[in-house]
């Protein structure tokens, strides 16, 4: 009898490590196949490019192919909603972004939750926007532009690629920091060639965007929107400086669906941090205007949280639409 309960025992004691150790093996042996990385962003944006950037880096790293698959549309709703809705295997991750933060508030009828149904792997990279105006405006400073705005309410023109995106929300937060008045004027396409002719007057423009007009003195920049200086255009001050507690980035990062394991989200994240301090990722990134950002899982889902309640209050503020 004493045999039989000692043998019983070490059998469920070996029953109950079995999941254990099948996680572990998973995780180790991850990934055994092509993992697909989906981009909310057309082919050759400077988002689609990061991603590319970093699908490359994690092939060489862990010796599977990482595809980068561009999903566009609906300010990345149509990308997120796809991984959103695929296996929590770690073989389908997503290129989380700003626009995720903001369209939490924006878009109330989404099939999704993004704080809820995305778990946060890493992050990549943030850029600033820059306030850029035409070369014939006249004014040269922050200070001197909140100035002429409250002189002339509602004769700036502002633009953006569209209601809801980056540069839109960055100017309404300016908007509600300061009191002026601008008015928005939402593109399909570019602005820039209309900001570039005198047509449109200001733009919180993305710095890839625009960062070869300024130095070129097409454009002259106000200020970067970033809460430091950047190192791309290290001679240009932070709208912060003259605005105190302004801030307004794009970011860059990679989810998973939720309930991906653990073990695998640790070994992206691990694998992405150690690519971003490599030297030529980072060179790379530099090319593009992009800063690499990383970041514990933990501390990318504070980020997030974060992020998504600054830009609910200025969606709410300036009582944003969906176009």
């Amino acid at each position: 009898m004493k045999l039989h309960r000692r043998k019983f025992l070490h059998l469920a004691a070996g029953a109950a490590a079995l999941p254990v150790l099948s996680r572990i093996a998973r995780a180790q042996a991850y990934p055994t196949r092509p993992v697909h990385f989906i981009v909310g962003y057309p082919a050759g944006n400077g988002s689609d490019i990061a991603a590319r950037l970093m699908a490359q880096s994690l092939s060489e790293r862990l010796g599977q192919q990482f595809i980068a698959e561009n999903r566009p549309g609906a300010s990345t709703n149509i990308a997120t909603e796809v991984v959103v809705r695929s296996p929590s295997d770690g073989y389908t991750l997503l290129l989380t972004s700003s626009a995720n933060a903001v369209s939490a508030t924006l878009y109330p009828s989404l099939s999704f939750n993004f704080i809820r149904d995305i778990v946060p792997v890493a992050s990549i990279a943030r850029t600033p926007n820059v306030m850029v105006v035409n070369q014939s405006f006249p004014a040269k400073t922050v200070p001197e532009f909140i100035a002429y705005a409250r002189a002339n309410p509602g004769k700036i023109s502002m633009g953006s690629s569209g209601t809801g995106t980056g540069q839109h929300v960055a100017g309404e937060l300016f908007k509600m920091m300061t009191g002026v008045d601008l008015v928005h004027v939402p593109y399909r396409g570019s602005y820039v060639p209309d900001l570039l002719s005198g047509q449109l007057q200001e733009a919180f423009a993305p710095m890839p965007q625009v960062i070869e007009y300024i130095r070129s003195g097409r454009l002259f920049a106000l200020a970067v929107t970033s809460a430091m200086r950047s190192e791309a255009l290290p001679g240009i001050p932070t709208v912060a400086e003259f605005v105190p507690g302004y801030e307004s980035s794009v970011w860059l990062g990679v989810g998973a669906p939720k309930n991906t394991p653990a073990e695998i989200i640790d070994t992206l994240n691990r694998e992405i941090n150690a690519g971003l301090a490599d030297p030529q990722v980072k060179a790379r990134f530099a090319d593009v205007a992009l800063e690499p950002m990383s970041m514990t899982p933990a501390e990318m889902g504070k980020f997030i949280t974060e992020e998504t309640e600054k830009w609910g209050k200025v969606v709410k503020f300036a009582n944003i639409k969906p176009e």
